[in-house]
């Protein structure tokens, strides 16, 4: 079965990943859906765009423990890694990422497609001031805007919100252009993201999927399925590069 993703990725001329929550889980990172997910310990109301604007104090608290108290030690692991080498070899094009936690650009990944934005950024709700979150001393919540003094909220999508335009557009066109993807720990539940490997596999890409339980995709579109954890299988496919 590696082999036979080897070989695939070698004959391609426009390979593409998407990931989603999975591939994090060996970093420490826990999922939000499932058993062990973060959205059976906390209300999803708390990440709400209506209920942040309203009760930002008590958002804040919530979010600075899953994605500040949580995330902070979250490395790279072994699927990241892979990911960045087949890209510098020239193998994959581009990485369309549902997670936002920013490891594929922290494992050395250049092109990277954030579908639901990036956590290590804050965002004045007012300016649009943009700030690194690790620039910003969160004991104090919520934070302010240092150019005027405003809420600041984490650049990435709460419910209620659009997708970012730009990762939008690059997702669905490097989709449309695809004829291999590396569809790694994502569920396909998340809409409108899991519609990105529905429109490669629509446009006549192999859908190659990493994971070793089942997803919305295993019987839908998928044609290798590796049922294995994604830091291992990615470690075996790029010894091929």
């Amino acid at each position: 079965m590696i082999e036979k993703v080897q070989q695939l990725l070698k004959q391609s001329k426009y390979s593409i990943a998407f990931t989603g929550a999975g591939i994090s889980v060996e970093s420490g990172i826990p999922p939000f859906r499932g058993e062990s997910g973060i959205w059976n310990r906390y209300d999803p109301q708390l990440l709400e765009l209506d209920y942040f604007l309203q009760n930002p104090e008590t958002s804040w608290v919530a979010i600075r423990e899953i994605f500040y108290d949580f995330f902070t030690d979250a490395k790279p692991n072994a699927a990241h890694v892979g990911l960045a080498k087949l890209e510098e070899k020239g193998v994959l094009k581009s990485v369309v990422t549902q997670n936002i936690d920013n490891l594929h650009f922290e494992a050395g990944s250049k092109v990277v497609h954030e579908f639901h934005g990036n956590s290590q950024k804050l965002k004045c709700i007012h300016c649009a001031y943009m700030v690194a979150a690790k620039d910003i001393d969160l004991s104090i919540i919520p934070p302010k805007c240092d150019k005027c003094g405003s809420l600041l909220k984490p650049d990435f999508i709460f419910f209620g919100e659009g997708i970012p335009p730009l990762a939008y557009e690059n997702s669905f066109k490097d989709a449309r252009k695809a004829d291999v993807v590396l569809v790694i720990g994502s569920t396909g539940e998340v809409m409108p993201a899991c519609q990105v490997p529905i429109e490669a596999k629509r446009n006549g890409a192999i859908i190659v999927e990493i994971n070793p339980g089942t997803s919305n995709f295993t019987n839908m579109i998928t044609d290798i399925h590796v049922q294995m954890e994604a830091g291992k299988a990615m470690e075996q496919i790029t010894q091929a590069f």
